[in-house]
């Protein structure tokens, strides 16, 4: 976590809202794409809405319900779109469905969040989706945030799932602080055009991303349009009154199989985190590193990370779970 006070962290956000993201030469236009990206896109899918504990939650689903299930999570600030040119690659063997967490994107916003509440929506889209209906129970992949709040469900849920790939979300030593990147609790900016907007678009945390074409794309589903131009979809208040929780403990605690992906270049996700979690869960769980990928790796290395994935997926369907527990 930032040790910055909240005037400095301020600071640096209205500083970052006067930046110029890589979309800004463009114009508003879309840049070059490659065949693949727009036949992933043309893949059909259902756009489905749930109510959960008084939010509405969105969630996109991919594949015939009648397979095994598989939940892809997004990360802090996001939205379901990050997964829409990865889902249809897994939609043939999976009822593959990406949510919206409350607060975020297209789904509801709400008078106060927990991770908790975030992984009830889990549960609770999984449920809507058909997904415990099958025999075989489902798995979910979290990035970043969405990691953190994967890694709670494998906790308190995992008897109910076949596992939990947590991608580039850091479970860091004692010595370290640790925890997703936290946004700033003050109204978002509201642009003239959505041109200026989509110029304004960056990651967080920033980096460089050599797919514009990916960047492009998940910005426009992070804007909305409002009274006076357009804004950023997410709730600014979300972190208000908000807390992580220990991690280590839950990932310790989980009940189901796990795999672990990383960025070779990630900058919340060096090596050693990974040593330390493939420690901390026994020795027995797969660490994978994408290579040529920062922590945003699905925008960075798409189709190595959905090879990556099909691999480890289809190593559980063939497997049977080894975990010996966890080492003290």
């Amino acid at each position: 976590m930032s040790n910055k006070s909240p005037l400095e962290s301020n600071l640096q956000a209205a500083e970052q809202d006067n930046k110029d993201g890589p979309l800004k030469s463009y114009q508003g236009a879309h840049p070059p794409a490659p065949e693949w990206f727009q036949e992933a896109l043309d893949a059909p899918y259902e756009e489905i809405r749930v109510a959960v504990d008084g939010a509405d939650i969105q969630y996109l689903r991919w594949g015939d319900k009648a397979k095994p299930g598989l939940l892809l999570c997004h990360g802090n600030g996001a939205h379901a779109h990050w997964w829409a040119f990865i889902a249809p690659f897994l939609a043939r063997h999976y009822n593959v469905a990406a949510l919206t967490f409350s607060g975020m994107g297209d789904s509801g916003w709400r008078e106060q969040y927990s991770m908790e509440q975030f992984a009830e929506e889990q549960l609770a889209v999984m449920d809507h989706a058909g997904m415990f209906a099958c025999d075989e129970p489902p798995i979910i992949v979290g990035h970043s945030f969405g990691g953190f709040v994967t890694i709670l469900a494998g906790a308190l849920y995992g008897d109910r799932l076949a596992g939990t790939v947590i991608v580039d979300s850091p479970v860091n030593p004692p010595d370290r602080p640790g925890g997703p990147p936290r946004r700033l609790i003050r109204p978002s900016r509201v642009y003239g055009t959505l041109s200026e907007a989509l110029a304004r678009f960056r990651l967080a945390p920033e980096q460089p991303c050599e797919n514009l074409y990916l960047l492009d794309y998940v910005g426009r589903h992070s804007i909305k349009e409002v009274e006076g131009g357009f804004t950023w979809k997410f709730d600014p208040q979300i972190w208000r009154r908000f807390t992580i929780g220990d991690t280590a403990e839950r990932l310790r605690a989980t009940k189901c199989r796990i795999g672990i992906f990383h960025g070779e270049s990630s900058a919340i996700f060096p090596a050693d985190v990974g040593d330390y979690m493939f420690e901390l869960l026994g020795r027995n769980v797969p660490v994978v590193e994408i290579p040529k990928a920062r922590h945003h790796l699905i925008l960075d290395q798409p189709l190595a990370f959905v090879a990556a994935l099909r691999t480890l997926l289809a190593d559980w369907d063939h497997s049977r779970p080894h975990r010996q527990g966890p080492s003290n």
